[in-house]
Formats: C-alpha cells, sequence, structure tokens
C-alpha cells in the first residue's frame, strides 16, 4: 500500500520486451521482489542496485497505464511502500493505476499552479470536489470537477519533487480513484438489489 506521497524521481534507462530499467538512489532500500511505485502503477523490483532497479511490466499493464511510451531519459515518481510505523499523510493508495488521464491546460494561480485533466466518465463518476485522488502516483486533493475533467492544485513543493512540475498539455497521466469511492458503490448497488423486508414477507 502507498499513500501518494512521493519520495523522489527516477530516470528510465530501458523499457524493452516487458522490462523495465530505472536507474534512482531509492533502489539502495529496495530488497529483490519489494514492492515500488512508478508513476502509481505498482511494480515488483528485480535485482536491485545501489543505484537502479528493474522490474517486469505485463501487458496489461501497458495497455492500461501511461508506462508503454516512456523512453530511455523519461522522469518517473517513485515511492516505497507504507510501512506499518508510517504517517498516512496523503490517503490510501494501492498502485493499481484505474486508467488514463489527459493534461487539457495548465494555469499559475498566485503561488500554485492548476491543472486541468481530461478523464473517462467512468473514473470520473468516483471523483468527487475536495476529495483524493491520485496523478502519476501523486496523491492530489481535487480543486473542481465537471462532466469531461477535473482539476488539481499544486503547490511549489508538489512542483519541485515530482514529475508535475512539468506537467503540459496533452500529457498522458496514470489516474487511481479513491479506492474508497468504489467499495462504496459496490455495496451500495448489493444492498440496493437485496429485497425488502416487507416483498420478501
Amino acid at each position: 500500500m502507498f499513500t501518494g506521497l512521493v519520495a523522489g524521481t527516477g530516470t528510465v534507462r530501458s523499457l524493452g520486451d516487458g522490462r523495465l530499467d530505472v536507474e534512482t538512489p531509492l533502489a539502495a532500500e529496495l530488497g529483490n521482489g519489494d514492492s515500488i511505485a512508478v508513476n502509481g502503477v505498482c511494480l515488483t523490483a528485480l535485482d536491485p542496485t545501489a543505484g537502479h532497479f528493474r522490474a517486469d511490466v505485463m501487458p496489461e499493464t501497458l495497455r492500461r497505464t501511461s508506462l508503454g511510451p516512456l523512453a530511455a531519459g523519461d522522469q518517473v515518481n517513485l515511492e516505497l511502500p507504507l510501512r506499518a510505523t508510517d504517517r498516512l499523510g496523503g490517503h490510501v493508495v494501492q498502485g493499481h493505476a484505474d486508467g488514463t488521464g489527459t493534461i487539457e491546460a495548465v494555469r499559475e494561480e498566485s503561488f500554485s499552479r492548476v491543472v486541468r485533466i481530461a478523464a473517462p466518465a467512468e473514473l470520473l463518476r468516483y471523483v468527487v470536489e475536495k476529495g483524493s485522488i491520485a496523478v502519476d502516483g501523486v496523491s492530489l486533493t481535487v480543486s473542481a470537477v465537471d462532466e469531461e475533467a477535473f482539476e488539481v492544485s499544486l503547490i511549489p513543493e508538489t512542483l519541485e519533487r515530482t514529475t508535475l512540475g512539468s506537467a503540459a498539455p496533452g500529457r498522458v497521466v496514470n489516474l487511481e480513484v479513491d479506492v474508497l469511492a468504489k467499495y462504496l458503490e459496490k455495496l451500495n448497488r448489493a444492498h440496493s438489489a437485496e429485497p425488502s423486508a416487507s416483498a420478501r414477507r
């Protein structure tokens, strides 16, 4: 499990035949088989050294996320799994991207930067104003939402420490909606399908 608080960025060394190689000092904290979130996608570290790690990326992951187009030199957000003793500073993030969105617009607002992201209706149904969402693995608060897109406001710390600092219109980003919303929807649907007490008599 993750919290969407990015620990640092890494540089893609290569991606081919389903094998991703990332250069990062964080690799020194990884053991073989440990989980690590790459742009919000939970992967399993292989053969980590002090300077880089590898990970297998399944075709399903390449199809459903923005990892497929990565190339040598690209920067990625990285997060190590939450320890039981850590503070839950962001929100519950599984590292299971629900899909992708596309940055539509970026504008400056005082010291922050507002990013508008278009997303499919099947994801926007779970997005609420002031709710949480993970964008490329970064836990963010939704500042506005409509039927086609949502907005997030990025503080200088986020702009400096994550790849969202270079976000520009047209860029595809991974999205993970709040898993609690999905559970609530399923429970509500199951409850609605149950016959009422009067109907059972």
